[in-house]
């Protein structure tokens, strides 16, 4: 443990979503790896569900720390306890949970005064962060939970809006500036970004932007070695100052740190690992689309179909309720599939699946977090994005890195709400792309070239290893400059 002078004091602020709590969590743990003491404002509810890891934390002899924050879900309108986005995940709550965000202001502010932090490290949708941060004298990091090459593509659709020049939704445009040719369709854009509907959570969107020029400098749950053409675009050509300190996940090194990730698993992990190790080497196809995309009983039933017709084993975690599902599933399904497929209805320990020796591939929504944990784990992907900065995600993973194949999703859909259905046929043969062949050689060895790099990345004088390095020195250096006064 450092001196207690000179020992950094770290605030983290993460939006109340499984998405967003996680990598924050493990951020917050790197730091105190280097000695950090960390407090971590969420609330009771969150506190609740990650109260295993900081207390594993703790035993390891880190010092984690936890204020606790109600969430106003009554005062704008939503259900006691509705802070959690897998109950708000439905777009019409999006609005509500906006401004219950910008209400904590005044409740974090109050939390903060009482024991002022050298550093805030808060979520990108805290806007009111930037400013909250320089009245108490104290550098913000902005962690948004995206890759860099989405953000520097958000940056260039507001600033050049390419999507203009387009006649139809359906019609390709390149992206002007951004290194790679990447070419979108405007009909992948959020509808604020097509120019057809303002919100109020676009409006938080566009506050966020701008509160981040005034912040510190941001955070990357990436490493530079992975989007370098972007990192360089972002620091060189937008001019802002970036660390680039992950994959994040990698921190969590051990079993029992794997499972105590986000929420408890819904099946033991003994029971998971003990179908894993029945399998063969890269033989299965691992199915999961987050924790908060719903799709509708037509597309579960397409997927269902798609995998059985695909030939490959697969592991298919399926969120919502088992009565629910027994609706959709096809006739016969988990009779003809026993033995062959598993299913696991709600959370799973994702780390722990993906580092298993039989994952061959990964259907995924191309959520950030998803997407880094497959990079890290060296596993293909067929890619399946349907909002947020999943698209982006999607262009790294099939053109930039060459390590996935798309089923072909084309239209923004918010939580999957209302996608165009991908039929059996489109899974079917991007799932054996992925699994069998020449080509799925090829992506394979690819996926295990960028494990390396990433692993090689976080380890002791790695690039994200000194760019943590250099940041926490930083810090020291602002908390020396501060105390001096």
């Amino acid at each position: 443990m450092e001196n207690e002078s000179n020992q950094l004091h770290v605030s983290f602020l993460p939006v109340p979503a499984q998405g967003h709590m996680i990598p924050m969590m493990d951020i917050a743990k790197a730091f105190a790896t280097r000695g950090a003491k960390i407090t971590v404002i969420t609330s009771p509810a969150f506190a609740a569900i990650f109260s295993k890891q900081i207390e594993r934390a703790n035993q390891l002899g880190l010092e984690f720390h936890v204020q606790t924050v109600k969430f106003p879900s009554t005062e704008v309108g939503m259900p006691e306890g509705w802070e959690n986005t897998d109950a708000v995940g439905y777009s019409h709550n999006l609005p509500k949970f906006a401004e219950a965000l910008s209400l904590l202001r005044e409740p974090v502010l109050h939390i903060l005064e009482k024991h002022i932090p050298d550093c805030l490290v808060t979520d990108f949708f805290f806007a009111w962060a930037a400013d909250v941060a320089a009245r108490l004298k104290i550098p913000r990091l902005a962690f948004g939970g995206t890759s860099i090459i989405a953000v520097c593509a958000g940056e260039v659709i507001i600033r050049h809006q390419p999507q203009k020049g387009v006649s139809c939704d359906s019609e390709t445009f390149l992206m002007p500036h951004l290194p790679g040719d990447i070419k979108l369709t405007r009909n992948q854009l959020p509808p604020h970004s097509r120019q057809e509907v303002e919100t109020d959570f676009a409006e938080l969107a566009i506050k966020a932007f701008a509160s981040e020029e005034k912040s510190f400098g941001s955070i990357f749950n990436s490493f530079y070695e992975l989007e370098k053409d972007y990192a360089d675009f972002y620091r060189n050509v937008l001019g802002k100052k970036a660390w680039h300190i992950g994959p994040v996940s990698l921190c969590n090194s051990d079993t029992a740190d794997k499972v105590q990730r986000g929420k408890e698993a819904s099946v033991s992990r003994h029971e998971c690992l003990r179908w894993l190790d029945s399998k063969k080497p890269n033989s299965i196809v691992y199915v999961c689309f987050g924790s908060i995309v719903r799709f509708s009983s037509q597309q579960l039933v397409e997927i269902a179909k798609g995998l059985e017709a695909s030939q490959q084993d697969f592991l298919w975690i399926v969120k919502g309720d088992k009565s629910q599902e027994q609706d959709w599933l096809p006739e016969g399904f988990e009779e003809r599939m026993d033995g062959k497929g598993l299913i696991i209805r709600g959370w799973a320990p994702q780390l722990l699946i993906l580092d298993h020796e039989s994952i061959g591939g990964f259907v995924t929504h191309c959520g950030w977090n998803s997407t880094l944990e497959s990079i890290s784990a060296g596993v293909p992907m067929v890619t399946w994005p349907m909002f947020s900065d999943q698209f982006y995600n999607e262009k790294l993973v099939v053109q930039v890195l060459g390590i996935g194949a798309s089923v072909g999703s084309t239209s923004y859909a918010m939580f999957g709400e209302g996608a165009d259905l991908v039929s059996r046929d489109d899974i079917d043969k991007a799932v054996r792309r992925v699994m069998a062949g020449e080509e799925a050689e090829v992506m394979r060895r690819r996926a295990k070239l960028i494990r390396e790099m990433a692993r090689k990345a976080v380890a002791e004088g790695g690039s994200s290893d000194s760019d943590l390095t250099s940041l926490i020195e930083k810090l020291k250096q602002h908390k020396a400059a501060r105390e001096s006064k």
